[in-house]
């Protein structure tokens, strides 16, 4: 059996080339571009097919009998049973003339092709799309009843289908619904459809805890299939007798919302759900309300904001006009001529991990860090191997413990403090793990000082690999007690701000010229929730969070990453002052180390708690309320007797309510 496949090594065309090889003396005779023979042999190669198997036809879809010489013409003459027409343009975002060029040209010239060598069947690939925006339920035996086509997209699946319809040879016609990646192992070689959601999807999980609830839109229906179902559907029903003249429809049996689209991904990637998801026509009901956001919608800023936000996520805005998609798709015909295969669509659910596992692994745009795209993250161990990490503030506390557990790993660690003698009890306990550390003494308040450690460092190693900001201050004390306190900011600002920077600025020269650096900032949860009687760290840290987020923008293409970590309240000697902590939730400085040692492994721009999380985006969407809820905290906890600049003899113990609330919104600074 002989079969002529355009779009051979395309998404679709990969899969089905490999199921009609399997049939007993198949041979594909597979249209390739001048030059793009390689994508062929790499197919040949996967499929373990032999060259006088998979036969490499040259041509061009765009041009008469899609380019193929007369020799080719002549050779293939009669020996077609099967034309299988795949190749299209299935992007949204490409222009018209391109989509037209394409899909109705150069079904024009398939068709032409196929008549030509006198092919036994022409089998066209189309598309669901092909029956336009109908409102209702569109089946097989439909195509002039088709809905709106005012879509490039649209428009040319309808008007191929046509010219595939007014043929003189025999002719099927597969049309399949969204086809995503394969059912089992979720490969897909493409972002389309429902994956265009994926990027939101992954912004929300990294943004809220997964127990929030969103409001959405209901949106419209779509109906979704694997790529495997669609391939072993196109097999079976090409080889069927008696068929010619047919209209498949390679659908589900389920369609599915645009907000149960966007649960079901939420669900599988621990991402919030929308749990409360308005129905399109709410938006009709209300006089005017349709009118009005299509107005704002038509607004110079407003148009620009949306292209922003879409681009960020990396979804066309040629999309925007599916999110009501009206159309239901019918199958019945379809079902009966498969009945007895066993070959029929799954559904959704039960591969939905599959395929956002590979979008994580393969597609996502942000993935980083991977020796391989199929393999997961790399251990701490293989991260921090031969790589010069400096921790400042390292003799207690987060510093300490982080030094220890990167020792341990195999960094070369270089520990900064003011004080030599617990550098050195740092040094001897790092050295009875194994691990390899030297110790630098420096006052990180003093920019000076920082200026000649730093030029120390690089003379002794040349290089810091990983640079994390730990040393801080921290001061405790409500803005009424502070007002002939300016010090206590100058000094917070000082250390917190101005240090680090120091070290940042001295260090990035280096970075950028051996092509990589990480930067690591111990900020606070209360940059996050504005935690009250906290407004100079809060402030100090914020700068440096500011600043970072700059500077990342603008060093990125040179491999040095930022990240702020937003630690919660951790027992630590900087809290000790504070005896109410004694009574309160907080992390162990192990804890906060596991935190520094996860973004070493991850990179990320950020790491923080749910809670500190939650805080900011309560902010940002209800600024009154939550301020309520910090000035109920500021109220229900006192100012230290040190703050109000008073001796405070015993230890209070704190109230249930202060327990309470503190253990309501733990680790957060109050």
């Amino acid at each position: 059996m002989n079969y002529f496949v355009t779009g051979a090594t395309g998404f679709i065309g990969r899969i089905l080339v490999a199921r009609l090889l399997r049939r007993k003396g198949a041979r594909v005779f597979a249209l390739v571009r001048p030059g793009s023979e390689y994508k062929l042999d790499a197919l040949r190669k996967r499929l373990g097919a032999k060259p006088d198997e998979l036969v490499a036809i040259k041509g061009d879809m765009t041009k008469k009998h899609l380019g193929l010489s007369k020799r080719d013409r002549d050779d293939l003459h009669g020996q077609i049973q099967h034309f299988m027409h795949l190749a299209a343009i299935y992007d949204l975002s490409k222009d018209a003339d391109s989509q037209q060029l394409t899909n109705i040209e150069g079904t024009r010239n398939a068709l032409a092709l196929a008549e030509d060598m006198g092919a036994g069947c022409f089998h066209h690939i189309s598309s669901v799309a092909a029956g336009g925006l109908y409102e209702g339920t569109f089946d097989e035996t439909m195509f002039e009843e088709a809905g709106p086509l005012d879509d490039p997209y649209l428009y040319t699946k309808h008007e191929s289908e046509r010219l595939v319809r007014d043929a003189t040879i025999a002719t099927r016609i597969y049309r399949p619904s969204m086809v995503v990646g394969h059912s089992r192992t979720g490969e897909i070689d493409k972002i389309d459809g429902p994956y265009y959601l994926f990027k939101l999807i992954q912004r929300l999980h990294d943004l809220l805890p997964p127990w929030i609830p969103l409001l959405g839109i209901e949106g419209g229906r779509f109906n979704i299939v694997p790529v495997d179902y669609v391939a072993d559907a196109i097999d079976y029903l090409a080889h069927l007798p008696d068929r010619d003249g047919e209209c498949f429809h390679l659908t589900a049996d389920r369609h599915y919302s645009l907000g149960q689209v966007m649960n079901l991904f939420a669900s599988v990637a621990d991402a919030p759900k929308m749990a409360v998801r308005l129905d399109n026509s709410l938006f009709r009901s209300i006089p005017g309300l349709g009118a009005i956001s299509r107005g704002v919608g038509n607004m110079a800023p407003s148009r620009y904001m949306l292209h922003q936000a879409m681009e960020s996520l990396d979804i066309p805005e040629a999309t925007l006009k599916f999110l009501t998609f009206p159309t239901t798709y019918s199958n019945e015909l379809t079902k009966a001529a498969l009945a007895g295969s066993g070959i029929e669509a799954p559904e959704l659910e039960s591969y939905t991990q599959v395929l956002w596992d590979y979008w994580a692994n393969h597609l996502d745009p942000d993935r980083e860090g991977r020796k391989d795209d199929s393999m997961p993250l790399p251990t701490l161990e293989e991260r921090v191997d031969g790589k010069i990490v400096l921790i400042t503030g390292a003799t207690s506390g987060i510093g300490k413990a982080s030094a220890l557990k990167l020792a341990r790993a195999g960094a070369h660690v270089l520990v900064v403090a003011r004080t030599r003698e617990k550098l050195d009890e740092t040094l001897q306990e790092i050295e009875k793990l194994g691990g390899r550390a030297e110790a630098y003494s420096c006052d990180v308040s003093d920019l000076e000082d920082c200026d000649r450690l730093v030029e120390q460092i690089l003379k002794d190693h040349g290089r810091v690999d990983v640079l994390v900001n730990n040393a801080g201050r921290s001061i405790r004390r409500s803005v009424m007690h502070s007002f002939d306190r300016f010090h206590d900011f100058e000094r917070t600002m000082q250390l917190n701000y101005f240090g680090s920077l120091r070290l940042i600025m001295k260090l990035l020269p280096s970075m950028a010229e051996h092509h990589g650096g990480h930067i690591i900032n111990i900020s606070s949860i209360g940059v996050l929730t504005n935690a009250p009687r906290f407004s100079a760290y809060v402030a100090s840290k914020a700068a440096l969070d500011a600043f970072s987020r700059c500077a990342a923008s603008e060093m990125a293409h040179q491999g040095i990453r930022f990240t702020t970590i937003n630690m919660p309240l951790v027992r630590t000697p900087m809290i000790a002052p504070t005896k109410i902590y004694n009574h309160v939730p907080t992390i162990s400085p192990n804890q906060a180390a596991d935190m520094i040692c996860d973004a070493i492994i991850r990179q990320p721009k950020r790491i923080a708690t749910q809670l500190g999380i939650l805080g900011s985006v309560m902010h940002f969407l209800t600024p009154k309320v939550t301020e309520t809820i910090m000035n109920t905290g500021y109220k229900l906890f006192a100012d230290s007797a040190a703050a109000r600049g008073e001796k405070e003899d015993t230890p209070k113990r704190i109230s249930r309510e202060q327990r309470a609330f503190s253990r309501l919104f733990k680790g957060i600074h109050w």
